[in-house]
């Protein structure tokens, strides 16, 4: 999709929000994980959508398919580049460049629940962006790059707390 009707769809969207608050709230669409055998795992979401993941030997898996961790950094990466892109849309700014790399560190005595004081996710994050605009000042750029993160709600979602309610049925 061209900046302009990027610009355009997001300029409609925030419109109607703007005019209908009470319709900007709404449940996501759900994603749906199916043990399919040992740690391989297939996961459904809405139109179709499928994914599979898989851990790696060292905690039993066969690395098959990427693993959970693996897909969180790749969905932040695609979302910071989303909301970079579209911020700079709105600002009538044509990239050239624009790549997004999210690394993490983890200690794996946490998810493998042999050390209490050790979370099981991430210990820290980063977020790099390499971005680039035919006569765009660095600054401008900079400030586009960090708003796309600012902005980005996988970030948001790691970086706030986000209350998650457990629901177990056995039957």
């Amino acid at each position: 999709m061209a900046a302009d009707a990027i610009r355009t769809a997001i300029q409609a969207a925030g419109e109607y929000l703007a005019q209908h608050p009470e319709e900007a709230r709404s449940t996501d669409s759900p994603a749906v994980a199916t043990l399919v055998d040992g740690l391989v795992v297939r996961v459904t979401g809405p139109s179709g959508a499928t994914i599979t993941t898989d851990m790696v030997p060292s905690v039993g898996g066969t690395a098959t398919a990427p693993s959970p961790g693996w897909l969180l950094r790749a969905a932040e990466a695609s979302c910071v580049v989303s909301l970079i892109a579209m911020r700079a849309a709105m600002l009538a700014i044509t990239l050239d460049t624009l790549e997004v790399m999210v690394d993490s560190e983890s200690d794996d005595r946490g998810l493998l629940g042999i050390a209490d004081d050790v979370p099981p996710g991430p210990l820290n994050g980063r977020v790099s962006v390499r971005l680039t605009a035919a006569g765009i000042d660095s600054a401008t750029l900079e400030e586009i790059a960090r708003w796309g993160v600012k902005h980005c709600p996988v970030c948001d979602a790691l970086e706030r707390p986000v209350p998650v309610t457990t629901e177990v049925s056995t039957a």
